[in-house]
C-alpha cells in the first residue's frame, strides 16, 4: 500500500485543475482514503494461519478469541466504497476510446450482475463460516469444509445464482434458519436485479438511436398526414422520396446544436460540411478566408428531387444557390437548355445584382443538394467584400451574354442604388445634386411610360420626392 501516493487529483471547483505536488497529493490522500486502505490492507490471513500452526495446547483458547477476529475482516469490505472511481474511469475510457454509449452501459449491466452474485456467493459460505460448519448447514451437507478453494467458490456460486435466478436451492434445500434467511435474502436480491435489468433495458432501448427514433416518429405524422388529406399516390411517393434522401433515417436539430456552441466551433462544424462544396467551387479556390466564413455561416441546406423547378424565369429572385452536389439544367423561356450546372456552381445571382427577376429557369435533373444564400445575406456579405462582388458581377455578365441580354444593365442597376442612397439624404436646397441625379435617371433603360411621369410630374409633390418613388418603382 502507498503511503504517499504520486498521482494527481483532480479540482472540479478549479476548472478541472490537476494537483502534481507530492506534498498536496499525500496530504489530500490521508485526509480521504488512507485510513479506510489501512485498514483494509492487515493481512488478517496470515494472521489466522499463524494461529492454525501455534501449539493446539497452549494456544486453544487464544486461537478461539482469534476466531472472533474474523469479523474484522469485514473491514477490507470498506474498499467496496472505492468501486465509484472505478466508475469514473470507466467514463474516461469510454470517452477516449469512442465506445458507443450503449454497448458500455450493456456491460456495466453484465458487470453488476456478475459482482452482485460473486458478493451472494461469498456471503453463503461466509455465515457458515463464522459459525464454524454447523451440521445442517449446506457446507456441510455437501462436505466442503476440507474442499479446496475452487470447489467452494464454485458452489457456493452456483447456489447464489440458483437463488437469484429463482430456479432451486442448489444440491440442497435450507435446512438452518440462517441458511433460509440466506436463501431469502438472495432471492429478494435476485428480484431487485430482474427489476432494475428490466428498467435499465427499456431505458436502454428508449436512448438508442434517438436520431433515427425522432425520424421515424416524424415520417409518421407525415403518413398520417398524408393520410388524411388523401394525396395522390404519385405525389405520396414524391414525398416518401424527398424524406429518404434529405433526412436519410435520422433527424438533428441542426440549427438548435449550432447556436449552442462558440463561434468558432460552429465555423469547423459548418466547415466539415461544405468541404465538398468548398473544395468543388472556383469561387472559393483564391477567395479571402474570411469571406468564405461569413459566406458559410449564412447558408441554409435545401434538398431538390429531379424535375423539380428550382426556381422560373420571370419571377422575383430572392435568394442565390451553391451547388453542393448535383446537375441543374439552365433553361431558356422555350425550354431550350443553355447549360447544365455541376458541383461546385452557383446560380441565381444575376437577379440579385440587377434586383431584377430571373432572366432563366433552373431546373434539377438529379437529386440536388444546394445551399441558399438569401438576398440580405447576399448584400452583407458583398459590401464587406468588393472584390467577390466584382468576381460574381463578371460571372453575370458572362452569362447575361450567353442568353442574348445587355450585360450593361448590371452597372446601370449599381448606378441607380447609389442615386437611390443619394436621393435619401439629398436636402432641399441642393438642386445641383438633384438635377445630375435626374439627368442620370432619365439616361437609364426607363419605360416611355416612367420618362413621362418623370417629365410631366405633378407640381404639388416636391421634386426630389417624386423622383425618389420613381426611382424606387424600378430598383
Amino acid at each position: 500500500m502507498p503511503i504517499f501516493p504520486i498521482s494527481g487529483i483532480l479540482r472540479n471547483n478549479y476548472g478541472n485543475e490537476i494537483i502534481l505536488r507530492p506534498k498536496k497529493i499525500a496530504k489530500h490522500y490521508i485526509k480521504t482514503w488512507f485510513f479506510i486502505d489501512l485498514l483494509s490492507s492487515i493481512p488478517f490471513d496470515y494472521i489466522f494461519l499463524l494461529v492454525q500452526e501455534s501449539d493446539e495446547g497452549k494456544l486453544a483458547q487464544t486461537g478461539r478469541a482469534f476466531k472472533a477476529l474474523r469479523l474484522i475482516k469485514l473491514l477490507s469490505l470498506l474498499r467496496l466504497l472505492r468501486l465509484s472511481r472505478l466508475v469514473r474511469y470507466l467514463h474516461q475510457w469510454e470517452r477516449i476510446l469512442s465506445v458507443a454509449s450503449m454497448v458500455m452501459r450493456i456491460f456495466k449491466l453484465v458487470g453488476l450482475i456478475i459482482l452482485l452474485a460473486h458478493w451472494n456467493g461469498c456471503l453463503q459460505f461466509l455465515v457458515p463460516m463464522l459459525q464454524s460448519f454447523p451440521a445442517q448447514s449446506w457446507i456441510a451437507l455437501n462436505k466442503l469444509e476440507n474442499a479446496t478453494w475452487t470447489e467452494q467458490y464454485s458452489l457456493a456460486l452456483f447456489k447464489a445464482l440458483s437463488h437469484m435466478l429463482c430456479i432451486g436451492y442448489g444440491r440442497y434445500a435450507p435446512q438452518t434458519y440462517t441458511d433460509m434467511w440466506l436463501t431469502i435474502l438472495s432471492m429478494v436480491t435476485g428480484a431487485m436485479c430482474y427489476a432494475v435489468t428490466i428498467g435499465l433495458v427499456s431505458a436502454l432501448i428508449q436512448s438508442y438511436d434517438p436520431s433515427r427514433r425522432m425520424y421515424n416518429q416524424k415520417y409518421k405524422l407525415v403518413r398520417e398526414y398524408m393520410a388524411w388529406r388523401k394525396f395522390p399516390r404519385e405525389l405520396r411517393n414524391r414525398i416518401t422520396d424527398y424524406y429518404e434522401h434529405r433526412y436519410q433515417g435520422k433527424m438533428f436539430d441542426e440549427d438548435e446544436i449550432l447556436n449552442e456552441i462558440s463561434e468558432k466551433l460552429k465555423f469547423d462544424i459548418i466547415n466539415h460540411n461544405c468541404r465538398s462544396l468548398i473544395s468543388s467551387a472556383p469561387l472559393f479556390a483564391q477567395a479571402d478566408q474570411n469571406f468564405i466564413s461569413d459566406l458559410l455561416t449564412k447558408l441554409n441546406f435545401e434538398v431538390y428531387q429531379p424535375g423539380d423547378m428550382i426556381c422560373r424565369e420571370g419571377t422575383i429572385g430572392t435568394k442565390m444557390y451553391f451547388i453542393q452536389e448535383g446537375k441543374i439544367n439552365v433553361l431558356k423561356t422555350n425550354n431550350e437548355i443553355i447549360t447544365t450546372l455541376g458541383d461546385g456552381s452557383f446560380f441565381g445571382e444575376i437577379c440579385l445584382l440587377t434586383r431584377e427577376t430571373r432572366v432563366a429557369s433552373c431546373q434539377a435533373v438529379t437529386y440536388c443538394n444546394l445551399y441558399s444564400l438569401s438576398v440580405d445575406h447576399f448584400y452583407n456579405v458583398l459590401d464587406q467584400y468588393p472584390i467577390m462582388r466584382q468576381t460574381m458581377e463578371s460571372v453575370a455578365t458572362e452569362r447575361l451574354s450567353k442568353l442574348g441580354k445587355n450585360p450593361s444593365i448590371i452597372g446601370s442597376k449599381q448606378d441607380l442604388k447609389i442615386d437611390q442612397e443619394s436621393l435619401e439624404n439629398f436636402e432641399a436646397k441642393d438642386t445641383s445634386t438633384l438635377s445630375k441625379i435626374e439627368n442620370r435617371a432619365k439616361n437609364k433603360n426607363f419605360d416611355v411610360e416612367e420618362q413621362a411621369s418623370l417629365n410631366n410630374k405633378n407640381d404639388k409633390i416636391p421634386k426630389n420626392n417624386y423622383l425618389f418613388i420613381e426611382l424606387k418603382k424600378i430598383t
